[in-house]
């Protein structure tokens, strides 16, 4: 796989490599994706979840019952349970975040598709997405998979990033541009 290099570099690169050749090994790639999304918006709206993974005074132990426990409650499939109890063994479980996306992008390449962070003012509209995605298709000359974030503080257009390339096309980026070119 042709990211797995760039991904092994980071130790949660690693980790998601491994996670991706089990799930892979065992046609589970769908369900552990499903399943680490669900962790991605619990880590996203729940607080003591976030708390849990981040904090280095958690013992492994304890870390490893409340894991369990959040996994059994969010229904996450076994395998990525099993995982989340390893992250908490090896205390490595505020690298969880990292993991999710380098998985993410395991997968996209695994099927075909390329990866592309849009963070806009307002959120999209399900036209606009399709339109973007379609112009972004394009550009790459693949399916792209769009991640949509809204950041208010851009006033408006849009900022994408697709791998290490980014389109900036924010008014505050515009604005700020104008600023230092009248500073002269």
């Amino acid at each position: 796989m042709e990211n797995s290099g760039g991904i092994q570099a980071s130790l949660a690169g690693r980790y998601a490599l491994a996670l991706f050749e089990l799930a892979r090994d065992n046609g589970q790639i769908d369900s552990v994706g499903q399943s680490l999304s669900t962790v991605k918006t619990a880590l996203a709206e729940v607080a003591d979840f976030r708390a849990l993974v981040s904090s280095p005074l958690v013992s492994r132990d304890a870390a490893e019952k409340a894991v369990a426990g959040v996994a059994a409650s969010l229904k996450l499939d076994p395998l990525t349970t099993k995982f989340l109890g390893v992250l908490a063994n090896n205390r490595r479980l505020g690298k969880l975040s990292g993991m999710i996306r380098a998985f993410e992008t395991l997968v996209s390449a695994h099927k075909g598709e390329t990866r592309a962070e849009v963070t806009s003012a307002f959120p999209l509209t399900s036209e606009q997405t399709d339109a973007l995605a379609q112009q972004l298709r394009t550009r790459v000359g693949s399916d792209v998979l769009l991640e949509t974030r809204v950041d208010p503080a851009i006033m408006g257009g849009l900022v994408v990033k697709i791998g290490s390339q980014m389109i900036d096309s924010s008014i505050r980026t515009r604005l700020n541009t104008l600023a230092m070119a009248m500073k002269g």
